[in-house]
């Protein structure tokens, strides 16, 4: 497994690198279930101290499918495309996605993609508790005085 660069930590963040996108594929984890060697794909929750979210970033390679559907018992996500072309299935529904495309599946939703392009798919999966978001955006955030420390 690659190691993952922890940048600066501090009680109230943690920063990381996880490094370039195209060398993604040097990443790795076993599946805790099937104990599957899965290549290029990073989890980042427990290593950025995450209480809300799991951030994944992964790769397909060129003409490949996700080897499964799956679902969330509690968990919806959204899938952000960053590079390649395929298709998405939710349920029934199946619909052409690519860079730029970002899909959102409520938990209980099957849930699966394939890679058609001749380039490796390169997605971000953000993984959050269905329903917990009360408040966000400008509703959540407030300005705040403080000094600036960058130059």
């Amino acid at each position: 497994m690659k190691n993952i660069e922890v940048i600066s930590k501090n009680e109230g963040y943690t920063a990381v690198n996880i490094g370039e996108l195209d060398k993604l594929t040097e990443h790795y984890l076993i599946h805790p279930k099937t104990k599957q060697k899965i290549e290029g794909k990073v989890f980042l929750k427990d290593i950025t101290n995450a209480t809300g979210t799991e951030i994944s970033f992964s790769t397909l390679p060129p003409r490949t499918e996700l080897s499964y559907f799956h679902i969330h018992k509690e968990n919806e996500e959204t899938y952000i495309i960053i590079k390649g072309s395929g298709d998405f299935q939710v349920d029934e529904d199946s619909f052409p996605i690519k860079e730029g495309s970002v899909i959102r599946v409520a938990p209980s939703a099957k849930r699966g993609l394939r890679n058609s392009s001749d380039d490796t798919m390169i997605y971000i999966v953000i993984q959050s508790q269905n329903n917990s978001l009360n408040q966000y955006s400008s509703d959540d955030g407030e300005r705040v005085p403080c000094e600036i420390r960058w130059k």
